[in-house]
């Protein structure tokens, strides 16, 4: 049996693991099915190159979210902020020494593996500010002088990111930073201000956005500007979307994909190609399964009274969201196109390991402090 203790349940393992939402993780392992399959049809019907490794990747990070999971919750709250400037450190190796691939210095190269320290930030900032929030009055979250520190520990790490480049990332880091500010009662007036102060600055942004970040900005505006060119992905993939009506074309047979119209069919633009085989039906399933993950989510942090745990799981969990809207929103032309992947559809090792990462923690919150009354 578990006991209330001043700092959660003390439970087994064991315990954790039964105490685990399951429904949760069936949703989790529904998604990598519908990646793998899809997966398995942009290699032409061949489970590699993109497959079989999606399983591999799967199977690995799963065990290492069960891991994350049963750790005891105390723990990341006591290294919180060691995991964020360790993180910030990988960082600042990457714009020193980072491996450059695709026009972008976002790696470093361990041999065995790229890891790409962006998308641990991802984490880090989360944990970072529920730790700092957690031991704050609300008085000093309302006052100026009380978020000085967040905003410092936010904005770096964001540049660097930001000076990769990738701002994709970088706008995600902050946007979930801004949902924690929320969360924890900082005025609306406060967001209003910043947001002024960002639209006057843009025209000097301009300019130090790189050649290739202006033109997706302008064929969001006009895709037609250059259809052969900048234009090209996110024209094909609106073809892509209306060819599959409502049921698809069927499993295999997309032709905008199969005839190699659509660029990143298994990373960034992987629904495209999900919703030229499966049509509107198949999207509307995707998005329902992935709103049922976030709500679960959702579910989780209002359910728990512990502080620090609520905003862990609201920051996690927000970071989720952002990855599917912008993702489905990009490829479907609402925004401009980003380096944002379809989390455990699109193909890619490090997104996968440090969402998983988060759903462990998320899982860890969740049954140490559920109905908590501290």
């Amino acid at each position: 049996m578990a006991e209330f203790g001043l700092d959660g349940y003390k439970q087994s393992w064991k315990d954790k693991l039964f105490s685990m939402s399951f429904t949760y993780m069936f949703l989790i392992i529904i998604l990598v099915i519908i990646g793998t399959v899809t997966l398995y049809s942009a290699a032409n019907g061949d489970w590699q190159p993109w497959a079989i490794q999606h399983i591999m990747r799967f199977v690995a990070a799963f065990a290492v979210m069960l891991g994350i999971a049963v750790i005891d919750a105390k723990y990341y709250y006591k290294s919180a902020y060691i995991f964020y400037m360790v993180t910030f450190l990988l960082l600042v190796v990457v714009e020193l020494t980072g491996h450059i691939g695709m026009g972008a210095q976002r790696w470093i190269n361990f041999g065995v593996f790229k890891l790409q320290p962006s998308e641990l930030m991802k984490i880090g900032i989360v944990l970072f500010l529920a730790r700092y929030f957690s031991s704050m009055t609300l008085q000093g979250i309302k006052s100026i002088r009380g978020l000085i520190i967040p905003a410092v520990f936010t904005v770096i790490p964001v540049a660097l990111i930001a000076a990769e480049p990738d701002l994709g990332t970088a706008l995600m880091v902050l946007l979930t930073a801004s949902v924690m500010l929320f969360a924890v009662g900082v005025q609306w007036w406060k967001f209003a201000a910043v947001g002024c102060a960002l639209a006057a600055l843009l025209p000097i942004g301009w300019n130090f956005l790189h050649e290739y970040q202006k033109n997706r900005v302008l064929t969001f505006l006009d895709p037609e500007r250059d259809p052969l060119g900048t234009g090209y992905h996110i024209i094909q993939s609106k073809i892509a979307f209306g060819s599959g009506g409502l049921f698809g074309k069927g499993f295999l047979h997309g032709t905008q994909t199969h005839l190699n119209f659509l660029p990143e069919k298994h990373t960034d633009f992987i629904f495209t190609m999900f919703s030229e085989e499966f049509g509107l039906i198949g999207s509307l399933t995707v998005l329902f399964l992935n709103m049922l993950v976030i709500a679960i989510g959702y579910m989780f942090a209002f359910r728990i009274r512990n502080y620090f745990a609520r905003l862990t799981i609201i920051g996690l969990n927000t970071n989720y969201f952002l990855y599917v809207f912008i993702n489905i929103a990009m490829v479907m032309g609402v925004l401009p196109v980003v380096g944002v992947p379809l989390p455990l559809i699109s193909y890619g090792g490090t997104v996968m390991f440090s969402i998983m990462a988060s759903f462990g923690i998320i899982l860890c919150m969740s049954v140490s402090y559920n109905s908590r009354e501290d």
